[in-house]
């Protein structure tokens, strides 16, 4: 018993460690547009939606998608990756909402 204790509380403290980011979608565009990350480190990913439609993020590179709601927010956990650029868009408006995470 005090090892599953003991166990969950350590990963209590290790996912509180890691870093996080944050992305805004306003005027169906993401701000920042480039977002520089470390390499080879996990990370929680806020995405927030100021606009009045929902936005749906999406990245083949990072092999996610998730939808967010008219002005919701979603986290999104990614990593650990390799030093690389990443794409993602806004499927809803694709000519507007691009952006990129670069590892390094």
């Amino acid at each position: 018993m005090f090892i599953a204790l003991g166990a969950g509380f350590f990963a209590s403290v290790a996912f509180a460690a890691e870093d996080s980011y944050a992305l805004a979608i306003k005027d169906h565009r993401f701000e920042p547009a480039r977002l520089d990350v470390p390499a080879g480190k996990k990370f929680k990913l806020v995405v927030k939606n100021l606009d009045p439609t929902p936005e749906e993020f999406e990245s083949h590179d990072l092999k996610r998608e998730k939808v967010i709601a008219a002005t919701g927010q979603a986290t999104i956990m990614i990593g650990p990756l390799k030093a690389g650029t990443y794409r993602f868009v806004g499927e809803y408006h694709e000519a507007t909402a691009q952006g990129r995470i670069v590892a390094n």
